[in-house]
């Protein structure tokens, strides 16, 4: 069980360095996001090939893991456009709301009921939002990264409902291959925009930038998601899923850390996060208080 503990706490500790390495990075957001599914995707074609554990993906199947991986993509550009506009810390308090996106959309999409309590607390995650917002709305910048963190919240609140119907289906890491090809594919076909509007794109890492990458890649996504999957066989999913919301937790510690963050924020950030933690902590204690489902960080996992 301690070993277990350690491995969930580790995965969410690396997750929660994705924000700090979006920052270290000095790609912009798309070659960045590009960089980050190509390598992932390698990482786990040989992991698959050398364990013997390729499967072909059925007919039905291919659409809507298609689908994730492309709005995986645009997630993440979101996400890191968050951080380059405005910082880790502000990107990451955005993205702890998709919990609670994620609650309000999938009634529609699995046709069940709405939860007046549910969107009680979606109303007070947006509250939160709406206070960070207030604080910065003369900076155009943290405005721009405040709407982009929003984006990828919401996104990807949309594509974990969506992973709900094959998540149980096929391993994890044959999920995750296929979903960063499709979003690979996607960035590819889209990536000429990026250059002819933004014609001093810079598409080449640097060596440091390079060194990042594979960290990013090889220790946030692949080694991540193999702790979380192995933590999950002997921890329960509420222990596992609060261990999860500590993400933002870590990732705003280490911003604070690594790059000082917490001198270019303002109390009206504070009292913004405040809410949209105590929203997210409420909506855990409410899901998880009936019957358990370990399903959670099966999606979660290999994801941010």
């Amino acid at each position: 069980m301690k070993k277990a503990l350690l491995q969930i706490h580790l995965a969410v500790l690396l997750w929660g360095f994705t924000g700090v390495l979006g920052r270290a990075i000095d790609l912009s957001a798309p070659v960045l996001v590009w960089y980050r599914m190509l390598l992932t995707a390698v990482f786990m074609f040989t992991i698959l090939k050398y364990r013997g554990q390729w499967l072909s993906i059925g007919r039905r199947d291919i659409k809507p893991m298609a689908a994730v991986g492309c709005l995986m993509a645009l997630h993440w550009v979101a996400f890191y456009g968050s951080i380059k506009f405005s910082n880790a810390s502000i990107a990451l308090v955005c993205l702890s709301t998709a919990s609670i996106f994620t609650s309000m959309l999938d009634p529609f999409v699995n046709k069940g009921k709405h939860d007046i309590y549910e969107l009680l607390l979606g109303l007070l995650a947006l509250a939160g939002v709406f206070l960070i917002y207030h604080t910065y709305r003369f900076e155009q910048s943290y405005v721009l990264g405040i709407i982009f963190g929003v984006i990828a919240a919401i996104l990807s609140s949309v594509f974990t409902v969506i992973n709900k119907r094959i998540a149980n289906r096929y391993p994890a890491r044959t999920i995750v291959f296929y979903e960063m090809t499709t979003g690979l594919a996607l960035l590819t076909l889209l990536m000429p925009l990026q250059l002819f509007y933004v014609p001093g794109t810079v598409v080449l890492p640097s060596a440091m930038d390079w060194v990042w990458l594979v960290v990013l890649s090889l220790c946030c996504t692949v080694w991540a998601q193999s702790l979380a999957l192995n933590a999950l066989k002997h921890i329960s999913s509420f222990t596992a899923t609060l261990s999860v919301n500590l993400e933002p937790v870590y990732g705003i510690v280490l911003a604070f850390i690594f790059f000082k963050e917490n001198k270019e924020l303002h109390g009206g950030f504070y009292a913004g996060m405040a809410l949209i933690c105590l929203s997210v902590v409420l909506q855990t204690i409410r899901i998880l208080r009936p019957k358990a489902s370990p399903g959670y960080i099966k999606e979660k996992a290999g994801i941010d």
